[in-house]
């Protein structure tokens, strides 16, 4: 048997396992905790911890690098303060703070590091590491907003149209219906997923109750409207800490779906309950505060956030180029899609020149606002159409939607104006009787359920109605009837000639010879 040996074998195996060896060091840089405040620890040792590293804690909990001090290191805390104790070891994990996101997230409701909150299992599918911050996309990427993002909501389609990659903030008082125009808007997607062109939908819960989130994805689900859904919740009893980083994680979550060639919408809920989490974060950092106590960079952590929604160009060979582009994405990435961002912030007593309601107004590419006032006079959703613009929409509108309503805003805005001289009851002109007249009517018309979203064309065939003064020789208070009844007809007798035309965006003699016939046999009926 030894006689088969050869040494010249042994020699290139033993070689073989010496070259394998190891003998590189592995260390750990580990830090102490120092002091445990709200949320914020204080920790001595990590001299190469780097900003928005993530920490791991002896027992497990999770915190972010957020101040970098001579002498020590300030993290926020991703768990609860009273399970951190002064003497604790942290170690560094080398990694910036990010979210695995995937196909599999659709459906279902997450906090904002992508643990499943719904006990529901875990999320399965391929993922992709995204991180929470990240730099826009640069304007050599993006191209301009040229397609509409559908709300299903008349007076916003109309009025002040929404494009994908656009910013449109909901600001107004608390209970005017904010929520209410984002979940209709989700809920209108609907249509696009059965067609098979989605746009994916994030809603981010900042500092809410639990039950109202509860109540928001029961509705959803109830629409199914979950399909194309993921929910990100901070609520209320979570960490400061998860709540200033929530809307950053519905933003990496979109930014997942626009980078790979499809089209995300993500909403806010809301901006303010953020800037409060971060104000308090920072001042336990003892960070010097400014206006409103809140902290100078309050401006840039909403600009930077919003930044980030964006059409992409649709050229392959710019598009995968992008900068700042996650190693997860390399080779992945598509042009063509967008991440629209509906930012939600609360008013007190109406007043918009507040600190944050002003940062956020001059970051959006417009603002609706809601009134309480109108709100409850039943005009729903209570749209001020004075102070409410889109100021990129118009571009990305139907162009048949765009025929008919070019002059809604406007005249819906004079007619706000001209409103209060009918208190007096004295005699009008009669060009100020029938502006008076016509925005009644049109107020009306622009009335609308919630959770009730209405498919374009339906609103364009409406809207024709109002704008056209068909509806003139009717009481404002049958407005409504009308409109049942309008569309009822429609659907049943009109789809080929009238519905069809106006969802491609055609309005020519025949669909307005068409819509003309509706209405004044709907209106015969109704005055009969």
């Amino acid at each position: 048997m030894t006689d088969n040996i050869r040494i010249s074998e042994v020699s290139e195996v033993l070689k073989m396992q010496l070259n394998e060896i190891n003998v590189k060091m592995s260390f750990d840089e580990v830090g102490t905790v120092l002091q445990v405040s709200d949320g914020v620890v204080r920790i001595y040792g990590l001299r190469n911890a780097e900003a928005n590293e993530l920490l791991e804690f002896e027992n497990g909990i999770r915190g972010v690098v957020m101040n970098l001090e001579d002498d020590n290191v300030g993290a926020v805390l991703l768990g609860h303060t009273d399970r951190i104790k002064e003497g604790f070891t942290v170690r560094r994990t080398g990694e910036i703070t990010s979210v695995d996101v995937g196909d599999g997230m659709l459906g279902r409701v997450i906090d904002p590091l992508g643990e499943p909150l719904d006990g529901r299992g875990l999320i399965e599918g391929e993922r992709f590491r995204m991180p929470l911050e990240r730099k826009a996309p640069e304007v050599i990427f993006r191209q301009p907003v040229n397609q509409p993002l559908q709300t299903g909501i008349k007076a916003i389609d109309a009025m002040i149209p929404i494009g994908r990659g656009q910013r449109e903030l909901l600001i107004g008082d608390r209970q005017t219906g904010k929520t209410a125009i984002a979940i209709d808007t989700i809920i209108n997607q609907r249509a696009n997923f059965e067609k098979g062109d989605p746009v994916y939908c994030i809603y981010v819960a900042v500092g809410q109750k639990g039950s109202t989130v509860a109540s928001v994805v029961n509705t959803l689900r109830e629409k199914g409207a979950m399909d194309y859904t993921v929910v990100v919740a901070a609520n209320a009893s979570d960490p400061a800490a998860l709540q200033y980083f929530a809307p950053f994680a519905g933003a990496a979550i979109g930014e997942y779906f626009r980078d790979t060639g499809r089209h995300a919408l993500v909403v806010y809920d809301d901006l303010s309950k953020q800037a409060v989490a971060y104000r308090e974060v920072s001042l336990i950092l003892r960070r010097p505060s400014g206006r409103e106590a809140y902290p100078g960079d309050i401006f840039y952590l909403h600009s930077r956030l919003l930044e980030r929604a964006a059409k992409i160009i649709n050229r392959q060979e710019v598009a995968e180029k992008m900068n700042d582009l996650p190693e997860s994405l390399k080779g992945k990435v598509r042009g063509g899609g967008s991440l629209t961002a509906l930012p939600v912030i609360e008013t007190q007593a109406g007043d918009v020149s507040a600190y944050i309601p002003t940062n956020v107004i001059s970051i959006t590419d417009g603002q609706i606002f809601l009134e309480n006032d109108l709100f409850n006079q039943g005009v729903r959703p209570a749209i001020n159409v004075g102070i409410s613009v889109s100021r990129v929409g118009g571009s990305a509108q139907v162009k048949a939607m765009k025929q008919v309503a070019g002059t809604l805003k406007i005249d819906q805005a004079q007619y706000r104006e001209l409103e209060s001289f009918t208190k007096f009851g004295s005699d009008l002109d009669p060009v100020t009787a029938f502006t008076i007249d016509k925005g009644q009517k049109n107020t009306q018309l622009l009335i609308q359920s919630q959770y009730a979203p209405m498919p374009v064309e339906e609103q364009i065939a409406v809207l024709y109605c109002g704008t056209k003064g068909l509806l003139k020789n009717m009481a404002a208070s049958r407005v409504h009837e009308f409109e049942q009844a309008f569309l009822q007809l429609l659907r049943s007798s009109h789809r080929e000639d009238v519905l069809e035309p106006l969802q491609k965006g055609i309005l020519n003699d025949e669909v307005v010879a068409a819509i003309e016939a509706c209405a004044e046999k709907i209106a015969g009926n109704s005055n009969s």
